[in-house]
C-alpha cells in the first residue's frame, strides 16, 4: 500500500510539464488519465503513482529501482484497473517468482492512495 498527496503531482506537472508525464507515466496512462480538454488529472495520476511505489514495495527492490515506467497501471474496458509490468520490474517480479498483481486505486482531492497484492 502506499499514499501519495495529490499537490505534489500538481507541483511537479506545473514545475516540470511533460518532462515529468514522460518519466514516470506510460502513454497508455496519460492518456486514461486525461480529460476532455486533453489535460491530466493530478488525482488519477497521483493514484498511479502510489501504485508504482506499492510495486516497488512488493518487489523489494534493494538496488536501483526500476523505471516507473516500467510499472503500468491499466485501464481495462470494464473500467477495472490491472498492472502491466516490463524491463526490470518484470524481471524483478519472475526472480521472487510472483505472477499475478492485483491494484486497487482511490483518491479524494488531496491524497490518493494504492494497495498491491502479488502472488
Amino acid at each position: 500500500m502506499d499514499a501519495q498527496p495529490v499537490e505534489d503531482v500538481r507541483d511537479a506537472l506545473r514545475a516540470h510539464g511533460e518532462r515529468y508525464l514522460r518519466r514516470v507515466y506510460t502513454q497508455h496512462e496519460i492518456e486514461t488519465c486525461s480529460d476532455a480538454d486533453a489535460s491530466p488529472s493530478a488525482e488519477s495520476l497521483a493514484a498511479r503513482y502510489a501504485a508504482k511505489e506499492a510495486v516497488l514495495k512488493v518487489l523489494r527492490v534493494t538496488d536501483e529501482a526500476p523505471p516507473f515506467t516500467d510499472i503500468e497501471v491499466v485501464r481495462e474496458p470494464g473500467g477495472w484497473t490491472s498492472l502491466r509490468l516490463s524491463g526490470t520490474a518484470r524481471s524483478l517480479a519472475d526472480a521472487a517468482g510472483l505472477t499475478a498483481f492485483e491494484v486497487s486505486l482511490t483518491h479524494t482531492r488531496q491524497l490518493a492512495m494504492a494497495v498491491v497484492i502479488a502472488t
